[in-house]
């Protein structure tokens, strides 16, 4: 599978009650000849967010953070950013309900503290909070000052002492301090023209909470047995766990998973939920599933861009030896035929996260979307303002968004894609 999609190396880690098998394939990086081992650890992206939410979690567990407090009541300083701060909780924020946006394009804060600060003052929300599900990394960079501010440690210190260790683990960070394993590059990869280049990471410190953990596959699978309540560690009792995998009624993750818990998605089979993350990093894509009732935790990592299509053929591959994992593939969930233009009219215009830019526009007639300024893909239509993405390069369509009409006065108000809400730039705003 490696080899069909041009993946450079790749990692596969498997438990079920039979027992539990690791796999690894190919190199560390192109050219250099270091072979990628089931010990070596790759940038997982935003799988990142379930680790500080587990490590947020064990706070709640022990009693040192509550998930319905106001944020502000441990973050006082927080106070001075305005109301939507002083709404906020760490089930919020763990669900992606918070209203926040997404990104903060180039942070220059040299803090979680003082990053956190500068979003909420000078970034709009989208909604308030509860009431949209939006995919939002400042909201786990957030979540992460809020650990710093209980443990009186960095949010990396935490991860190690409180997490960590006790988990037998030994992970990298891709930013921060010095770290102990040597860490696997990603690679961009362009199948039609037969390159492959590795790439550095380029998250920023700030952003850590959201996204610099590198891990092997053996690695999440000890995460997955955590959170699937598998394990001896005892360091998440029982009924935390379960709050985690309960889907929060506001938390609409469309185009994305079937629901969304605290810092988990959901994947709904015939029989099961599963529950996991997915995670890009720069030249990376990694996979977590867990299913709660058997213990059977599945994790992928690979060190290439086209690690998507893998993950679709093992979760495939896998189905067929009988173990049917629970899994999102948007377009091919769409049964509706496709509609005409017409039936979107309205939807031409400008779309804001707080500083990205989303841009659908006519061309002849179909309706292509571009995010700041680059093309992201040519808009399939379907019935009640659902569509799929084609890609202008590859031709090919996975991903699927809606618009979303405003519910004061029926006009189409924002767009969803990739999990992240869009708000219509020309139409009022009303979110405190």
């Amino acid at each position: 599978m490696a080899r069909t999609a041009a993946v450079p190396g790749a990692q596969l880690a498997l438990h079920t009650p039979a027992g539990s098998w690791t796999a690894a394939y190919g190199v560390e990086e192109r050219g250099d000849g270091r072979v990628l081992t089931p010990e070596s650890t790759i940038p997982v992206g935003s799988i990142s967010k379930t680790f500080t939410a587990a490590l947020a979690m064990v706070l709640v567990s022990d009693g040192d953070l509550d998930l319905d407090t106001p944020v502000t009541e441990y973050l006082p300083d927080l106070r001075r950013a305005g109301g939507h701060a002083t709404r906020l909780t760490l089930r919020h924020l763990l669900s992606h309900t918070s209203g926040l946006p997404s990104d903060r394009e180039h942070p220059s804060a040299t803090s979680l503290r003082r990053h956190v600060l500068d979003c909420l003052r000078e970034l709009d929300p989208l909604d308030r909070p509860g009431r949209a599900f939006s995919y939002s990394n400042i909201g786990y960079v957030l979540a992460g000052y809020l650990v710093e501010a209980v443990t009186g440690m960095t949010w990396w210190e935490a991860m190690e002492v409180v997490l960590f260790k006790p988990l037998g683990l030994a992970p990298s960070f891709v930013v921060g301090p010095a770290t102990r394993r040597q860490t696997a590059s990603g690679h961009s990869v362009n199948p039609a023209l037969g390159r492959i280049r590795p790439v550095r990471q380029s998250l920023a410190l700030v952003e850590a909470p959201a996204g610099a953990i590198a891990a092997s596959a053996s690695d999440l699978v000890v995460l997955g047995r955590l959170l699937a309540g598998h394990d001896d560690s005892g360091l998440i009792d029982a009924a935390v766990l379960a709050e985690m995998r309960t889907p929060l009624p506001g938390a609409e993750p469309f185009g994305v998973a079937d629901g969304w818990g605290l810092g988990l998605a959901l994947f709904d089979t015939d029989d099961r939920v599963w529950f996991g993350h997915d995670g890009t990093a720069e030249g990376t894509s990694c996979h977590l599933r867990f299913e709660p009732v058997s213990g059977t935790v599945v994790a992928l990592t690979t060190n290439g861009s086209t690690g998507i299509p893998m993950w679709h053929e093992l979760v495939a591959v896998l189905g067929e030896m009988g173990l049917r994992i629970g899994d999102y593939h948007g377009a091919a969930r769409i049964e509706s035929p496709t509609v005409p233009l017409a039936e979107y009219a309205g939807c031409v215009g400008g779309y804001r996260n707080g500083e990205m830019e989303y841009s659908v526009r006519q061309h002849a007639d179909k309706l292509r979307l571009t995010v700041d300024g680059e093309p992201y893909g040519e808009l399939v239509l379907y019935r009640d303002l659902v569509f799929a993405v084609r890609d202008l390069d590859t031709g090919l369509v996975d991903q699927t968004g809606r618009f979303i009409r405003d519910a004061r006065h029926g006009e189409i108000g924002w767009v969803q894609v990739g999990g992240r809400l869009a708000r219509r730039r020309d139409l009022a705003r009303e979110v405190a």
